[in-house]
């Protein structure tokens, strides 16, 4: 007989290896990390010398579940801010207490929470993408569990970067400590299309494709994401990030909730992973994602939870249950995702998705000792019938609660045994998480008078975060700037003709900024009105010039846009401000590109008060290198525009009108 180190006897053992095969009593003998064979419990305690020999008594042994999109950390933001809209709930409250809280110290205590609920859901391996994800994985390998750990790139700043660069930095550090460990495995995270910049994704996927790394982006997440991509770009969002290489890379893609079937043959094609998240997207009402369609196609869908910010649990077999009974309305089809065929996204299909198939998901001779236990003898999964030998899978899925789960395994150590954790102290942890939220809602009561929350709390959703570098020059005649423009080297990509009207909302306290209420006038060659847009922007405090300059022509805010749907009299009695200034002006608005860059040209008269005409030179920017570039390239735009030692104004209009009325 040869000597292992455990056997896993008399149990009901679900392989969920490609032909289903279930061993009842079975048993599993593991030697180390490995499991070494499956098989009937006769046969293999025979074949076998254990130094320690488990008695299963009847339950269910099976590989650990695979939650395929996490952001372990947000388990201490579960509850902050609930039944809001998607872009409300992220731009609003989510990212804001992030930059003020998240730390190295907050993430490991997010993290070990989260890991304490997972293993007693019986999650084994997790799929994650927050910041600071080095914690992530030292906090991950501490407990035992198994992970891929994905740092975020963003185009702004996050709480761990202070630019895309910074975060990629740190792609390439987590890859350099991590890659090859026994449980962690590194990845890149750009988060979403609407938050990365196509110079993103591209040294993103260059990043990748150099260090053989797993990449994890949201995909198509909401309608607005993928109306807005192909109302600015033409496309839906799965061919937009192909243009970049993103399909090139080892991708999981968490959500796909708006995908047409064009789109999902170009994913499985690509060997794509996809993460499904039922309690996320039914929560945040982002909609039904069309498994069934994607696993008939022959993608490898996962399931995850998402984080609990936007799910609230971690709880695995609530998440299982809920792919299943969503798949049959939304398919029309009562057997569309049975037990057996969830049961294996849970399992085997959501390691493939992640890109461990090779190592976890299944029990097989080779494979990482990940499982566990689930006892079925509870009052709620009885009685057992045993003429068809599937229907432990509808038991699992459809009866089962995490609670059962009573003893995990992760890489041949034991993490929970007889529901007791053993490497996690779960009162510490919770102590812990009080003193956090406690000082969360101490920040966000501050901020409940600020103008920023009082927009987010009527439903102004901030559509994003922009930083602007810009110089303008007081001229006589624009009619030559205008020739000008058409010189080969600059080339037009979209002019446009506006009538605007500014009312500018100031406060008594600077740090809520200025609030701006614009009615945008489009009109047409005839100089007719074919439309009309209006919007709020929150510009922020001018930025600090030392840390942010680039050649004494920027002026750079942060900037908060959301849809203006009320009018401007209701906007002056609900945020109160201490004054207001109107500025009217007309503005020819060209967006071109010179030397590989795009620029906006103003050619804007200000008529009321009139202050004349200026040449408005701007462009956005999301790092200190950019915004260097760009400057650098708007003082050879005003020379190829003929305006030559430009007498530059550092100063917006609205600061311009200011110093009129204070002359005056």
């Amino acid at each position: 007989m040869k000597t292992i180190d455990t056997i896993l006897r008399n149990a009901i053992v679900l392989t969920m290896d490609a032909d289903y095969t279930l061993h009842e009593p079975g048993a599993v003998a593991v030697q180390g990390d490995k499991i070494v064979e499956v098989g009937p419990e006769e046969t293999l305690l025979v074949k076998y010398d254990a130094r320690e020999v488990i008695d299963c008594g009847g339950k269910v042994l099976m590989p650990g579940f695979v939650n395929t999109h996490t952001h372990v950390p947000m388990t201490l933001l579960r509850g902050l801010a609930d039944d809001l809209r998607l872009d409300v709930w992220l731009m609003g409250y989510m990212m804001p207490v992030e930059r003020e809280f998240v730390s190295p110290e907050f993430v490991r205590l997010g993290t070990k929470l989260a890991c304490a609920e997972l293993i007693r859901s019986g999650v084994t391996t997790f799929n994650d993408m927050y910041y600071f994800e080095d914690d992530v994985a030292e906090a991950t390998a501490e407990v035992g569990m198994r992970a891929v750990v994905g740092e975020t790139v963003m185009k702004f700043p996050t709480p761990d970067a202070s630019s895309f660069e910074s975060a990629l930095d740190n792609c390439r550090a987590l890859i350099d400590k991590w890659k090859g460990h026994p449980l962690i495995v590194p990845a890149i995270a750009p988060h979403a299309v609407y938050t990365c910049t196509p110079e993103v994704l591209t040294a993103v996927v260059k990043l990748a494709q150099e260090t053989d790394t797993i990449v994890h982006f949201h995909l198509s997440e909401t309608a607005d994401e993928v109306a807005t991509m192909r109302n600015e770009h033409g496309i839906p969002v799965v061919p937009y990030i192909r243009r970049y290489g993103m399909l090139d890379t080892r991708l999981i893609a968490a959500h796909c909730v708006h995908l047409d079937q064009g789109e999902i043959r170009s994913l499985m094609h690509a060997g794509a992973g996809i993460a499904h998240n039922p309690s996320s997207n039914l929560k945040l009402a982002s909609g039904f994602a069309p498994v069934a369609k994607m696993m008939a196609l022959g993608c490898n869908v996962g399931i995850g939870t998402d984080g609990t910010g936007s799910n609230n649990d971690l709880d695995f077999i609530e998440e299982i249950r809920l792919a299943s009974f969503i798949a049959k309305p939304t398919a029309e089809d009562p057997t569309a995702l049975p037990a057996k065929q969830v049961l294996a996204m849970a399992t085997s299909i959501g390691a493939k998705a992640i890109h461990l198939g090779d190592i976890t998901g299944s029990l097989e001779p080779g494979k990482r000792a990940d499982l566990i236990l689930v006892d079925l003898s509870p009052i709620h999964n009885q009685p057992r019938f045993h003429r068809n030998p599937d229907s432990v899978y509808a038991q699992v899925i459809y009866a089962a609660k995490s609670t059962d789960v009573s003893d995990v395994m992760v890489n041949g150590k034991w993490l929970m045994k007889n529901k007791q954790l053993l490497t996690l102290n779960e009162k510490e942890l919770i102590a812990e998480a009080s003193i956090v939220a406690d000082e969360i809602d101490k920040f966000l009561r501050g901020r409940e008078e600020s103008v920023y929350s009082k927009l987010i709390a009527i439903g102004g959703a901030a559509e994003e975060e922009s930083f602007e570098i810009q110089a303008k020059v007081p001229i006589d005649d624009r009619s030559a700037i205008i020739d000008a423009l058409y010189d080969e080297e600059i080339n037009i990509l979209r002019k446009r003709h506006y009538h605007e009207y500014d009312t500018y909302f100031e406060f008594e306290d600077d740090k809520n900024g200025r609030l701006r209420y614009r009615e945008d006038e489009f009109l047409d060659d005839n100089g007719k009105i074919t439309s009309v847009r209006s919007r709020l922007t929150l510009i922020g405090e001018r930025m600090d010039e030392d840390s942010f300059n680039a050649q004494n022509v920027l002026l750079s805010r942060t900037r908060y846009y959301a849809p203006a749907t009320h009018s401007l009299r209701f906007y002056i009695e609900y945020f109160k401000p201490t004054k207001s200034v109107e500025i009217e002006k007309d503005r020819l608005r060209f967006l071109i590109e010179f030397e590989g860059t795009e620029f906006f040209v103003n050619l804007d008269t200000l008529m009321s008060p009139q202050l004349g005409k200026f040449l408005e030179i701007k462009s956005r920017t999301w790092s200190r290198e950019d915004a260097d570039q760009k400057s650098a390239l708007i003082n050879a735009l005003f020379q190829k525009l003929g305006v030559h030692d430009p007498e530059l104004v550092t100063q917006d209009y609205l600061e311009m009108v200011e110093n009129r009325l204070r002359a005056n």
